[in-house]
C-alpha cells in the first residue's frame, strides 16, 4: 500500500479491525488463484456458454460497489432477469470498499467476486494483489484511458471535469475556451470549486508545468472562488443560480439538470481530465464464473446503455453520448496514492486558508 495521507486511514482501520460488519462467505484454504486466472484469460469461441454455464452451477455474484443502489439496482436486475443468477450487492463509499476487501482478505476471508469503485481505490486494491487480469470482447469498445498498464481493472464509467455554467448569468462570449480564462476579473467570487478536487489541480498544474501551472492557481486563488464540498451540491448551486460557473464539476450532473429545465450548459476545457470509475475481477473469487460474466455484462453495451439512462458516462465507445466526445486523459492514481500530502497542503494554503481538505463520500 501506499504512504499517502487518504490510504493512511485505511492501515488504522485495519489495525483496529473496526469496520464491525460480518460477511457470510467462504473463507479459503487453499489458493485458487491460478485456477481462476486461467478462465479469466479465456478466450475461446465457448467462451460466453462456459461462464454461463459454470455461473448457474455457482449460483450467485457477489459485488462491493461505490455505485449508489438507485443506479447499481437497475443493473444487478437486468443481469439476473438475463442470466438467472442472484447478485448479492454490498454498498458503501470508495473508501470502505476498499477498507472491507483489504479487511476479509488479510483476515482469509473471500466472499467477494467483484470490485466496482473509484480509480485510486482500485489502483490500492491492485497493489495489495485483490485484483486480477482478465479478458472480455467488450475490450474492444472501449478507449486506451479505460485501460491502466497492469491491466488488472478496466473503466466501466468515468467523471470528467469540466466547467459548468448559468445561462441566464454567464453571456455566450464569456464562456470560457480556456483555464487562463477562469482569472478574468469578471469572475472575481463567481467560479465555484468543489473544495476536495485535490487530483484534478494536481493533474492541471503538472499538465501546464509545475511553475506555470502554480501560477495560474495563484491567480485564480486571487479571485476568491466559492469553495463548496459535493460535486453534486455544486451543480445544484449552478442551477440555481447562486454560482454562475463552476470550475470543476462532473458533466454528468449538469446534464442531469440541464434535463430537468435548469439553464445549465457544460464544456470541456483542454486538458480535459477525469477520474475512472473501475471493474475488476478478484483472483480468489469463490464464484469466478459468475465474476466474470457480471463484469462482462457491465462492459457490454446493455450494461452500459443502463449506465448511460441512469446519466452516467459509460466507458464505452459503442454507446452514443455527448458526454465522452471530446478529448480526455486520466488522472493518474499515482497522484491520489502516493503524492496527496503534497497536493492537499499546497491546495490548502491556496482556497482553504489552511484547513484540511474534506474529501466527497463518494
Amino acid at each position: 500500500m501506499s504512504r499517502s495521507s487518504r490510504v493512511d486511514p485505511l492501515r488504522r482501520s485495519l489495525l483496529a479491525a473496526s469496520l464491525g460488519t460480518a460477511v457470510v462467505g467462504p473463507v479459503w484454504s487453499q489458493d485458487r488463484s491460478a485456477e481462476n486466472l486461467k478462465l479469466y484469460m479465456y478466450s475461446g469461441p465457448d467462451r460466453e456458454q462456459k461462464l454461463v454455464e459454470g455461473a448457474r452451477k455457482e449460483g450467485r455474484v457477489n459485488i462491493y460497489t461505490s455505485l449508489n443502489t438507485r443506479d447499481s439496482g437497475p443493473i444487478t436486475d437486468a443481469f439476473e432477469k438475463k442470466y438467472g443468477i442472484k447478485t448479492a450487492l454490498w454498498r458503501s463509499s470508495s473508501e470502505k470498499v476498499l477498507q472491507r476487501a483489504v479487511t476479509e482478505a488479510r483476515s482469509g476471508r473471500f466472499a467477494f467476486d467483484v470490485l466496482e469503485t473509484n480509480g485510486p481505490e482500485m489502483e490500492a486494491l491492485y497493489r495489495e494483489k485483490l485484483l486480477a487480469p482478465f479478458h472480455s470482447p467488450h475490450f474492444k469498445d472501449l478507449p486506451p484511458a479505460a485501460f491502466p498498464k497492469h491491466r488488472h481493472y478496466v473503466a466501466d464509467r468515468f467523471n470528467f471535469f469540466v466547467i459548468g455554467y448559468n445561462t441566464n448569468l454567464v453571456k455566450p462570449d464569456e464562456v470560457p475556451n480556456s483555464y487562463q480564462d477562469l482569472v478574468h476579473p469578471r469572475w472575481s467570487g463567481r467560479v465555484g470549486i468543489e473544495s476536495g478536487d485535490t487530483d484534478w489541480f494536481a493533474a492541471i498544474v503538472k499538465a501546464m508545468g509545475e511553475e506555470k501551472g502554480v501560477a495560474f492557481f495563484k491567480q485564480l486563488a486571487q479571485n476568491k472562488p466559492q469553495m463548496r464540498t459535493g460535486h453534486t451540491l455544486l451543480a445544484e448551486l449552478l442551477s440555481s443560480g447562486e454560482i454562475p460557473l463552476a470550475a470543476t464539476i462532473y458533466n454528468h450532473n449538469v446534464e442531469k439538470m440541464a434535463q430537468r429545465g435548469a439553464p445549465v450548459k457544460w464544456k470541456a476545457l483542454n486538458p480535459t481530465f477525469g477520474r475512472p470509475n473501475a471493474i475488476g475481477v478478484t483472483p480468489r473469487a469463490p464464484n469466478p464464473h459468475a465474476a466474470l460474466l457480471f463484469a462482462d455484462f457491465m462492459l457490454s453495451k446493455d450494461g452500459q446503455n443502463l449506465l448511460k439512462e441512469r446519466n452516467r458516462v459509460p466507458a464505452s465507445q459503442a454507446v452514443e453520448t455527448n458526454l465522452n466526445k471530446f478529448p480526455f486523459q486520466m488522472i493518474d492514481p499515482v497522484i491520489s496514492l502516493d503524492e496527496s500530502e503534497k497536493w492537499e497542503k499546497l491546495w490548502s494554503q491556496l482556497f482553504l486558508g489552511g484547513q484540511k481538505v474534506q474529501k466527497e463520500n463518494e
